[in-house]
């Protein structure tokens, strides 16, 4: 059996237009199936802030796996022990958030690796990733199918967003939007100048490094401003999020009241 191939990462590669995505959230495989259907380039799997599991991950996984929507796992920190899991059960490709330093990158990039280039664990033969010993030359060709984007998320993340960025092994830099203007003091206000001054310059610094550029803005007039920008891949909408206004309309529209959009929680 052929190594499986990563598309999400020969598409970011390629840069030839912006890859559009959607936050799950919901920790379960049913809606992320439902909402692999809907047209996105990626799905995010949320392992930080959902109640996520290695095992509801791994079900969501194997429930997105055959349509078009790449699937990325976001784990909930830099623990070794735990990416090592998220790679054995099949991810290609991960997130990691509140990634600050580039020492924290290259450690990011060797737990994603096989000695004596990394320190992960080697499961060769007992691991979905290699379908169970299917792929005969997994443990030397993993790195090729593996794609790792780095959350820059803080002040310090972005005065050393030069230096993670070019950390070989790392593919892309997210930025977080929200936690980057709660860590600089402008809690809720994502759209204040010096948060956007310091997303221009990790964007800056991600593209002079050769690398993709990722951020989250669910608003419509933020998604229009980062592509033009010129972001590459842009987390467009969240299962969550959805949902609820979906829901909150639907019952305003019946029995009066305003939505969370209407009311700017959105």
């Amino acid at each position: 059996m052929e190594l499986p191939a990563n598309a999400f990462k020969s598409e970011l590669a390629a840069k030839q237009a912006p890859l559009y995505g959607c936050w799950l959230g919901l920790a379960n495989a049913y809606t992320a199936e439902i909402v692999a259907t809907a047209g996105f380039d990626w799905l995010l799997i949320d392992g930080e802030h959902a109640p996520n599991t290695v095992v509801t991950i791994l079900e969501q996984l194997r429930a997105t796996e055959n349509y078009p929507a790449a699937s990325i796992v976001r784990a909930v920190n830099h623990d070794p022990a735990l990416i090592k899991q998220l790679l054995d059960i099949g991810a290609q490709t991960l997130m990691v958030p509140m990634v600050e330093t580039g020492a924290q990158a290259e450690a990011l990039v060797a737990a994603m690796r096989y000695a004596p280039a990394g320190i992960r664990g080697m499961g060769a033969g007992v691991i979905r990733a290699d379908r169970w010993g299917s792929v005969a030359d997994y443990a030397t060709r993993a790195a090729e199918s593996l794609c790792l984007i780095t959350q820059v998320e803080s002040k310090t993340g972005v005065d050393n967003a030069r230096a993670i960025a070019n950390t070989d092994g790392v593919d892309a830099v997210f930025v977080g939007p929200s936690d980057l203007s709660t860590n600089m003091g402008h809690v809720g206000d994502p759209g204040h100048a010096d948060v956007q001054a310091a997303i221009s310059r990790v964007l800056e610094v991600t593209k002079a490094a050769g690398k993709a550029a990722g951020i989250l803005a669910p608003a419509e007039a933020d998604t229009n401003r980062y592509r033009e920008a010129g972001f590459d891949f842009i987390a467009t909408g969240l299962d969550v999020a959805l949902l609820k206004t979906a829901a909150e309309a639907n019952a305003a529209r019946h029995r009066g009241g305003t939505t969370s959009a209407e009311r700017g929680t959105y």
